[in-house]
C-alpha cells in the first residue's frame, strides 16, 4: 500500500509543479493546439506551416491522405495504447482487462485526425503561438513517435478508418505504461518545446491548464 500511495503522490506532484514558466508566445508564430476530449489530449499542428516549410502530408508520405485532406488546415496527433485505441471503435469503453493492461508496457499507436477548420478556443482547446525553432522541436517529437518501417514513410494501419471519416491510426513508436501516458507523451512534447506544462501529469485537465496559463500573454 505504501507503494501505491507514494506514486500516487508522485503523480499528483508533478501535476501541480509547473516547468518553462518564463515561456511566452511569439507574436506571429506558428499556430499550434492542445485539444482534448476531457481524458486524452492531442497536439494539433499546421498540415503546411509557411515559416518552416515543414509539410505533413509529405512527412506522412501517403498520396492517398493528400488527395482527401490537401486543403485541411491542421492535423492532430496523438500517442496512446493501442488496445485503447482500438477498444474505443464504434463508440465502445474498452474493459477493466484493457485499463488493467493499459499499466504495463504495451504496444502503442499515433492517431492521426484531419481538421477542415481552425478549432474555437473553449474548455478543451488551448491555443499557442511557437517560434520557428519551437516548432522544429515539437515536429522532433512527433516524428519519433511515428513509425517509419520502410522508406514510404509511415503508413496507416490495414483497418486504415478511425473513429470517423478523417482520422486514422499509424504505427508508433514506443511502450504505453502508467507513468508513460497519453497525456505524459503530450506534455514531452511541450515541454521539449519550451511551453509551460506540469512536470508528470497523466491526465489531460493539469495539461489544459498550465498549457492556458501562456494563453494569458498577448500574442
Amino acid at each position: 500500500m505504501s507503494a501505491f500511495v507514494a506514486f500516487v503522490l508522485l503523480l499528483m506532484t508533478g501535476a501541480l509543479v509547473p516547468v518553462n514558466r518564463q515561456f511566452r508566445p511569439t507574436p506571429g508564430g506558428v499556430p499550434v493546439f492542445v485539444v482534448s476530449n476531457g481524458t486524452h489530449t492531442d497536439l494539433l499542428l499546421p498540415t503546411r506551416d509557411p515559416q518552416t516549410g515543414h509539410d505533413w502530408f509529405q512527412e506522412l508520405g501517403q498520396p492517398g491522405l493528400t488527395a482527401r485532406f490537401g486543403r485541411a488546415p491542421y492535423v492532430g496527433f496523438g500517442w496512446g495504447n493501442e488496445g485503447f485505441f482500438l477498444g474505443s471503435m464504434g463508440g465502445r469503453t474498452p474493459g477493466l482487462g484493457a485499463v488493467a493492461r493499459a499499466l504495463f508496457p504495451s504496444k502503442t499507436l499515433v492517431h492521426v485526425s484531419f481538421y477542415r477548420a481552425t478549432p474555437d478556443s473553449g474548455a478543451y482547446v488551448v491555443p499557442l503561438r511557437l517560434s520557428a525553432a519551437q516548432y522544429a522541436h515539437l515536429v522532433g517529437h512527433v516524428r519519433a513517435a511515428l513509425a517509419a518501417p520502410d522508406s514510404v514513410g509511415a503508413r496507416p494501419l490495414r483497418q486504415a478508418a478511425g473513429y470517423g471519416g478523417a482520422d486514422f491510426f499509424f504505427r508508433a513508436r514506443g511502450r504505453y505504461h502508467a507513468l508513460r501516458t497519453c497525456n505524459d507523451w503530450t506534455t514531452r512534447g511541450l515541454r521539449r518545446a519550451g511551453v509551460r506544462v506540469p512536470l508528470k501529469s497523466p491526465l489531460a485537465a493539469p495539461v489544459l491548464f498550465q498549457a492556458r496559463q501562456n494563453s494569458r500573454y498577448p500574442r
